[in-house]
């Protein structure tokens, strides 16, 4: 998810917003395929709280709260690059708003953040542990919290 607003996919990526949120639910209702949203937080363009909350409450009516959404740090490293990189308090933000949407399990990357841990949504345990791209510990038990037993949604066996 580049953004939710028509304008900003139109202006930023010569897109539109629809074809992205069709496809969305027809992976969320007609198909097996696990998938996670990313939403990379871009200082004016993409940042509105409203905004956030809007993206939030869309994909808890027609995604579910189980869908995870990352929300990830800007840097101008390539393109745009007259904005600045994304205050960490900008994911901390929006995080919280996504929470209190009923998203449950929301996610800041691009940082060093507790954030990018996964919590059980039902008790708050720490389940799995990241330090930037990397898993340093994973607590699950056969897709389960070790805690309360609750299923974690996700794609948990290797092959």
């Amino acid at each position: 998810m580049k953004a939710f607003t028509e304008n900003f996919y139109g202006k930023i990526t010569l897109t539109h917003m629809q074809p992205v949120l069709d496809t969305l639910r027809l992976l969320r209702n007609e198909t097996p395929v696990w998938f996670e949203l990313t939403n990379l937080m871009i200082p004016t363009l993409n940042d509105n709280p409203e905004e956030t909350r809007r993206l939030a409450d869309w994909i808890v009516q027609n995604l579910g709260p189980d869908v995870p959404l990352h929300f990830t740090a800007f840097h101008p490293d390539f393109k745009l690059q007259d904005k600045p990189p994304t205050p960490p308090e900008t994911l901390h933000r929006a995080r919280k708003i996504a929470l209190d949407a009923g998203l449950h399990f929301v996610y800041e990357g691009n940082i060093y953040s507790d954030a990018a841990n996964t919590y059980c949504p039902n008790c708050g345990s720490m389940l799995i542990e990241r330090s930037w791209h990397s898993v340093e510990t994973n607590r699950l038990k056969e897709g389960k919290c070790p805690r309360c037993a609750s299923d974690i949604p996700g794609v948990w066996k290797t092959t």
